[in-house]
C-alpha cells in the first residue's frame, strides 16, 4: 500500500487507509509541544481525527509513504516522525482492547496483525468507548 501525504489528509483518512490493509491494527495520532518528553500517554492523543494532518504537525513535507506487511512497527512509526513530522503509534486489537505495541515494536505489522486475529475471540463482547479502553503493553 502507498499513501500519498500531504496537509490536506484528515487523519481519519490515513487511519481508514490503514485499516483497509491491516484490520486488527490501528494507527493512533500524538501531539506534543515542541521540545516536551513524548510520553505516549492518552493525554496526548488526538481523538479528533478529523483535523488535517496540516494541522498537527511540524514538518509539512508531502510525499508517499510505502507500507507493507513486512515492515517493522518500528520503522513505520519512525518514517511518520522523520519524513513528515508527525508522532504515530501502532496498536493491536487484543479481545476488546487495543494495545500499544510498545514492547513488540520489532515484529513486522503482518506478525502484529496475525497476533490481534489471533486475539479477536478472546472476547467476543465489544465496548463502545475504545479510547477508554487504551491501554500499553508491559
Amino acid at each position: 500500500m502507498e499513501i500519498t501525504i500531504h496537509d490536506s489528509f484528515k487523519l481519519c483518512e490515513i487511519q481508514e487507509e490503514f485499516s483497509k490493509h491491516f484490520p486488527y491494527l490501528k494507527l493512533e495520532f500524538f501531539e506534543f509541544a515542541p521540545g516536551a518528553k513524548k510520553v505516549f500517554s492518552k493525554a496526548y492523543l488526538i481523538t479528533d481525527t478529523d483535523k488535517t494532518l496540516g494541522e498537527k504537525r511540524h514538518i509539512h513535507r508531502a510525499g508517499h509513504i510505502s507500507i507493507n506487511g513486512h515492515q517493522k512497527v518500528n520503522t513505520l512509526e519512525q518514517h511518520f516522525l522523520e519524513n513528515f513530522g508527525v508522532d504515530i503509534q501502532v496498536f493491536r486489537k487484543s479481545g476488546n482492547v487495543w494495545l500499544q505495541t510498545t514492547t513488540t515494536d520489532n515484529w513486522t505489522l503482518s506478525e502484529q496483525n496475525k497476533k490481534g486475529e489471533e486475539m479477536k475471540d478472546v472476547v467476543k463482547e465489544e465496548m463502545t468507548d475504545n479510547y477508554d479502553q487504551y491501554h500499553e503493553q508491559i
